[in-house]
C-alpha cells in the first residue's frame, strides 16, 4: 500500500509527513480501522481534505472548458501559460517542462503580476539576465528591475523607497546573495531548473535557503533531469519541499537499488512521469498540444573517420586507467574513482580530437551546399583543429572561456548573416534566441553523456520563428569514447522521457547504468580487435 515503507519495517512504521500522505492514510483507516487519538484524527481528516480539494481545484484549470483569468499585459499571454501560472500560485510550487520555445518564460512574468509573488527573485544562467529583463520590458513593462552585478552584496535600488518588484541573478552568484534574499523575495523561479540536480554544492544550499523563505517556487526547463531519474529528487523537492517524502523513501518507492543518490535510476520512468502529473507537481506542453507545431526535425547520426594517431596517443594511459576501472589490476577505492574521471577526459578528448578534422570536412560541405552551420563541441583543442580547417570561413565561438560580450558580438554577426558558422560549447547558450532566423542545422562534432543537453541544443534552433525542418548531425566513431556514449544516452533518454512524457510508448530500452565500466571495457575491447587486425 505504501512504497515509501522499507519491507523490514516493523511494529513502529515511519512515513514523512504530506498532504498525499494524510490523503493516503485517511482512506487506509477506512478499510483497516485503527485507534486514533482524536485530536491527530482532526488534523488528519483537513490535511487530507485540503489534499483533495486542492487536486479538484487544479483539475478543474486544465478541464478543456475552463477560461483563464485574464490578465492585463503589455503583450497578452497565450491561455496554456495563463493556465500554468494559475496552477502554480494554486499549488505554490511547479516545474513547467514545457518543449524548448514555447515560451515558459512568459509563464514566469505571468505570475509576478500577482502581488503575492512580489517582490520576485529569478534565478538564470550566467548569460541569461538580460534576457530575462528583456523580456519582461517587453510583457510587463511597469515591474521594476534589478539585475545584481556582482557576487557580493550591496543594497538594493530603492524607487520612492520601495525596491525592485523583481531581482534577477546567475546561479552562481546565488551563493552570496542567499541571505539577503531569504529575507527580501516572495517567490523565487529557477530558470533550466536543471541546475539543482546535484545537492551537495553551494549552489543548491543557497538555493534553499531562498526557496525555504518565500511563498512560491516556480521550475522552468524542457529537460528536467540530464542525467538518471534519480536527479529529479533534488529538482522537485526544492520547489515542493516534502512532495516526494524523504530522499530515502523517494529511493525506496521509485528507485531500483542498484544505486542511489543522484544516480539513480527510475524503476518505471513512466508510471512516476503520470503520478507527478497527477499531483500537479509537473504540467508539459508539447508544440502539438497547443497549435503550434514547427516543421519536424531530423536526427541523423553519421560515422565518421578517425585520425589513428590521436587515439594511439592516449593508448598506453587509457588502457591503464580502464584496468585499474575493471579490477584487473591492484587499485584503492579513489584511485578507481580518479581512474573513472581521468579515462572519460582523456578519451572523449582523444576522440573529438580524432574526429576533429573529418567533423570539419562534413561541415565545410554543408555550408558549401548553402546551409549555415551551428556546430557543437566540448573540448578547446578540438575548438583549435576546427577553426584551424575551417579558418577561411571565419568561424565565430561561443564557448566557456569568451566573456559576455564577445559571445553577444558573436551572435550578433552570426544572427545578421555575417558569419556562416558559429562554434558553440555544448553547455553554453541555453535560452538564446535568434539563431532560428537564419539557421536550420545543428551538427553535433561530439557528443554529450547527456541527451538533455542535445536537447537543448536543437532547441537552439528548432523554436518559434524556424520556418524549415532542423536537420541534426550526429558525427559519431567507431573507436574511443563514442560507441559507449552513444550507448548510454539510449538509458538516460529512457529516464527523462519516461517522466516528461509518460504516455509516449517507443521509449529505448535501459541498459547497465555503470557507464564508466562500460566505457573502460569497451576500450579494451577495442584495443584487442586493433591488435587482431594488425
Amino acid at each position: 500500500m505504501f512504497g515509501k515503507l522499507a519491507d523490514a519495517q516493523a511494529n513502529v512504521l515511519v512515513l514523512s509527513p504530506s498532504p498525499e500522505t494524510a490523503a493516503d492514510l485517511e482512506w487506509f483507516l477506512t478499510r483497516y480501522p485503527m485507534q486514533m487519538a482524536p485530536a491527530d484524527r482532526r488534523v488528519l481528516t483537513v490535511q487530507a481534505q485540503a489534499h483533495r480539494d486542492l487536486l479538484q481545484t487544479l483539475d478543474d484549470l486544465i478541464d478543456p472548458n475552463y477560461v483563464p483569468v485574464a490578465v492585463a499585459m503589455a503583450l497578452p499571454g497565450r491561455s496554456y501559460q495563463l493556465r500554468e501560472s494559475e496552477i502554480y500560485l494554486r499549488a505554490g510550487g511547479l516545474l513547467v517542462a514545457d518543449v524548448v520555445g514555447l515560451g515558459k518564460t512568459a509563464t514566469a512574468i505571468i505570475s509576478f503580476l500577482d502581488p503575492r509573488t512580489r517582490p520576485a527573485v529569478v534565478v538564470c544562467l550566467a548569460h541569461l539576465p538580460k534576457q530575462w529583463e528583456k523580456q519582461i520590458a517587453k510583457f510587463a513593462p511597469a515591474l521594476r528591475v534589478h539585475r545584481i552585478g556582482q557576487s557580493t552584496p550591496y543594497a538594493l535600488p530603492l524607487v520612492d523607497g520601495r525596491g525592485p518588484d523583481v531581482v534577477i541573478l546567475s546561479y552562481h552568484k546565488l551563493d552570496g546573495w542567499a541571505k539577503v534574499l531569504s529575507s527580501y523575495g516572495q517567490s523565487i523561479v529557477f530558470d533550466e531548473a536543471q541546475e539543482l540536480r546535484h545537492s551537495d554544492t553551494n549552489r543548491y544550499r543557497a538555493a534553499r535557503a531562498i526557496a525555504d523563505a518565500v511563498k512560491f517556487r516556480l521550475g522552468l526547463s524542457a529537460t528536467p533531469i540530464y542525467n538518471y531519474g534519480g536527479e529529479i529528487f533534488n529538482v522537485l523537492d526544492m520547489i515542493r519541499p516534502g512532495a516526494l517524502g524523504t530522499r530515502t523513501e523517494f529511493l525506496r518507492e521509485w528507485c531500483t537499488e542498484a544505486r542511489g543518490g543522484e544516480k539513480a535510476i527510475l524503476k518505471d520512468p513512466q508510471a512516476f512521469g503520470a503520478w507527478a502529473r497527477d499531483q500537479f507537481l509537473i504540467v508539459r506542453h508539447t508544440r502539438k498540444e497547443v497549435g503550434r507545431e514547427l516543421p519536424p526535425i531530423q536526427r541523423i547520426p553519421h560515422t565518421v573517420d578517425t585520425d589513428p594517431a590521436a587515439l594511439s596517443a592516449v593508448q598506453g594511459r587509457a588502457a591503464e586507467m580502464a584496468r585499474i576501472i575493471l579490477g584487473q589490476v591492484a587499485a584503492t577505492d579513489g584511485d578507481r574513482l580518479q581512474a573513472n574521471a581521468q579515462l572519460n577526459a582523456l578519451l572523449r578528448q582523444a576522440t573529438g580530437v580524432a574526429k576533429a578534422p573529418y567533423v570539419a570536412e562534413f561541415v565545410r560541405l554543408l555550408i558549401e551546399a548553402g546551409e549555415t552551420v551551428l556546430l557543437f563541441g566540448w573540448h578547446r583543442a578540438v575548438y583549435d583543429i576546427w577553426v584551424e580547417k575551417l579558418k577561411d570561413l571565419a568561424p565565430l565561438l561561443y564557448t566557456g572561456t569568451e566573456s559576455p560580450a564577445a559571445k553577444a558580438e558573436a551572435e550578433r554577426l552570426f544572427v545578421t548573416g555575417q558569419r556562416r558558422l558559429l562554434i558553440m560549447s555544448l553547455r553554453s547558450g541555453a535560452g538564446v534566441d535568434g539563431l532560428q532566423e537564419v539557421c536550420r542545422v545543428v551538427v553535433f562534432g561530439e557528443l554529450d553523456w547527456s541527451p538533455g543537453v542535445h536537447e537543448q541544443c536543437i532547441g537552439r534552433v528548432a523554436r518559434d520563428g524556424q520556418d524549415d525542418p532542423t536537420l541534426a548531425y550526429f558525427l559519431v566513431s567507431d573507436e574511443g569514447s563514442d560507441p559507449s556514449v552513444a550507448e548510454t544516452l539510449g538509458l538516460k533518454r529512457a529516464q527523462v522521457e519516461g517522466i516528461r512524457d509518460p504516455q509516449k510508448a517507443d521509449l529505448p530500452d535501459q541498459i547497465d547504468p555503470h557507464a564508466a565500466r562500460k566505457l573502460a571495457a569497451d576500450y579494451l575491447a577495442q584495443l584487442t580487435k586493433r591488435r587482431r587486425r594488425t
